[in-house]
């Protein structure tokens, strides 16, 4: 089975966007290096997060994310996000009306059907979910094997969780990767069984 991650940028007190969804700084480190991450040529870092952070997406097959975020970014327009094969969304709702049923979104009712759409499509690659709600619900239902984030110096005081409404006590690992970038520190968790 594929090695399920939740993964997300993150303040030093936990937000990953204000209560508006708004991430402000969050994703500065981003645009804050030479070395282009992917090939828009927008996304630049430094060359200790690309080491780090290329290296990790060219592993993902397929990202879990909610209806929420799948709505904020317009269904990506229907290409998943940085060469990612699949996109898995957890919703209630049908798939948005007219949308193309060929693209690679899979629609499914709750994390454990996403975990388990997910690993089909996944293969050996990566499922990665997307922190807040989903990543900690993922969390909270045993599901996830790694937590990894990009800790951004920034206090946003409050907003949106990075665990979500997790309110379980859940034991991690001590980090086994601690890399500083350009305005971030990337950091990499085994969840304890």
């Amino acid at each position: 089975m594929s090695k399920v991650v939740m993964y997300g940028s993150v303040s030093v007190d936990g937000f990953i966007a204000d209560e508006k969804d708004d991430p402000g700084p969050i994703f500065e480190w981003l645009v804050s290096g030479d070395v282009p991450l992917d090939e828009s040529g927008e996304v630049k870092v430094s060359p200790a997060s690309y080491d780090y952070t290329r290296q990790y997406w060219d592993q993902i097959g397929v990202t879990i994310a909610g209806r929420h975020v799948f709505d904020l970014t317009d269904g990506w327009d229907g290409q998943p996000p940085s060469g990612i094969d699949h996109v898995v969304v957890v919703t209630h709702r049908p798939p948005p009306e007219g949308w193309d049923a060929a693209a690679p979104f899979h629609f499914v009712d709750g994390v454990e059907a996403a975990a388990a759409a997910a690993q089909e499509l996944a293969g050996d690659r990566i499922v990665e979910v997307a922190a807040g709600d989903v990543g900690g619900q993922a969390l909270a239902a045993g599901l996830v094997d790694e937590v990894r984030m990009d800790l951004v110096p920034v206090v946003l005081g409050s907003g949106k969780r990075y665990f979500g409404s997790v309110r379980a006590q859940h034991l991690l690992e001590d980090p086994d990767v601690v890399i500083q970038g350009d305005r971030v520190l990337h950091l990499r968790f085994r969840v304890r069984r």
